[in-house]
C-alpha cells in the first residue's frame, strides 16, 4: 500500500471514531523515518485508546501490521507506527504541551483527502 493510501486509511479510521482536530504533516523531505505524521485528539483517555485501537484494526483489515504501538491504558498519548505513517492520538492538553505541529512546522502540510479539503480541515 502506498503512503498516500495508508494516510487516507488512517484519516478514515480517525474520522470513524470521531477524532478531533486531525492534522496531516508531510515529513518526507524532513526525515527518513516516515512519510506522514497524522495527529489527532480524543476527548478522554478511553476515547484516545479507542481511536488508536481503530487505526490498528483498520490497518490489520487492510493486511497491514502496526510496527509498534506506544502508550495505551490510561495514557494521554498513544503513538501508532505504521511505517510510512506515524499516528499520534493525544488528549488536548498533551497535544498543546508537546506541540508537535509547531515542532514540524517547517514540514509542508500533507495533502488531505478531498473530502477533508472541502470540509475545511
Amino acid at each position: 500500500m502506498q503512503a498516500n493510501e495508508l494516510k487516507d486509511l488512517v484519516v478514515r479510521a480517525l474520522e470513524d471514531m470521531k477524532a478531533k482536530d486531525i492534522q496531516i504533516l508531510d515529513v518526507q523531505d524532513r526525515t527518513s523515518v516516515t512519510d506522514f505524521m497524522v495527529i489527532a485528539s480524543g476527548t478522554s483517555n478511553r476515547h484516545v485508546k479507542s481511536i488508536a485501537d481503530n487505526v490498528v484494526q483498520e490497518a490489520k483489515d487492510a493486511g497491514l501490521r502496526a510496527q509498534g504501538v506506544e502508550g495505551g491504558g490510561s495514557s494521554d498519548w498513544i503513538l501508532v507506527d505504521l511505517g510510512d505513517v506515524v499516528v499520534h492520538v493525544m488528549m488536548p492538553a498533551a497535544r498543546e504541551f508537546y506541540d508537535l505541529e509547531r515542532f514540524w512546522a517547517e514540514a509542508p502540510a500533507g495533502e488531505a483527502p478531498e473530502h477533508l479539503q472541502t470540509a475545511g480541515h
